[in-house]
């Protein structure tokens, strides 16, 4: 693929409910490494990691999905207090949250990857997919301020946040009650890898209990140990 669809970014807009002012800010933030680096090394260039990738948009756009989430959740939770509300907005910032919007947006069609990944499935992973609705935000905030993404947050969250009832236990906390009630051993959490740019750091974790393990993925050690412990009680059929 040699640059996302024009078709597809006109769709995405239409979905999201904003025409942008600087467009390739949309471009950018549907670019995943892979297609940058074939694009700067395709051109005789050194590709420097990450460049001209998703991956800077991303990172503010993090930011921008907490503080719109935070925000979102005082409102409607008037008398929770930091606890009840962390493990919403845990749960609503997650990776697989934001997988999941990625497919309400149809994201997929909209990527652009290089062809060596698009051949192994990259465009249909949920972390691609999360990393690029993050991205997504942070587009429209340097595109027109909070406004636009606020708007896409309220409307494709809607469901997610409804669904919770009452405040979800931290995965971690869900997981040791599980392993403990029948009488297991305590969780154990491995580091498989911390790579990725000091601005974007990306943690790989795996839980383990009783011969089983859960893999997770975040942007600090302790929310990568939260997602392999969602991963693992998924695993065994449970939630937290």
């Amino acid at each position: 693929m040699s640059g996302s669809n024009p078709v597809e970014l006109e769709r995405l807009q239409q979905a999201i409910g904003h025409q942008f002012r600087a467009p390739d800010l949309l471009r950018e933030a549907l670019t995943h490494r892979s297609a940058a680096h074939q694009r700067a090394t395709g051109r005789g260039k050194r590709a420097t990691r990450g460049a001209g990738s998703n991956e800077r948009l991303e990172f503010i756009g993090d930011r921008v999905l907490g503080l719109l989430m935070a925000e979102w959740l005082l409102e409607r939770y008037p008398s929770e207090q930091e606890g009840a509300l962390g493990s919403r907005h845990a749960q609503l910032v997650s990776r697989t949250t934001l997988a999941e919007v990625a497919l309400a947006l149809d994201i997929p069609a909209a990527l652009d990857v290089a062809a060596h990944e698009e051949r192994i499935g990259i465009r249909n992973t949920a972390n691609v997919l999360a990393d690029a609705v993050e991205a997504l935000l942070g587009a429209l905030y340097l595109d027109d301020g909070l406004a636009p993404a606020r708007v896409l947050v309220r409307r494709f969250w809607t469901d997610a946040i409804v669904a919770q009832g009452r405040p979800p236990k931290d995965p971690k906390t869900a997981l040791q009650e599980w392993a403990l009630a029948r009488g297991l051993a305590l969780p154990a959490y491995e580091m498989l890898s911390a790579d990725g740019p000091s601005h974007a750091p990306r943690f790989v974790v795996q839980a383990h209990v009783a011969g089983f393990s859960g893999q997770g993925e975040a942007g600090n050690k302790r929310a990568a140990e939260s997602a392999a412990a969602a991963d693992l009680l998924t695993r065994f059929g449970a939630s937290s």
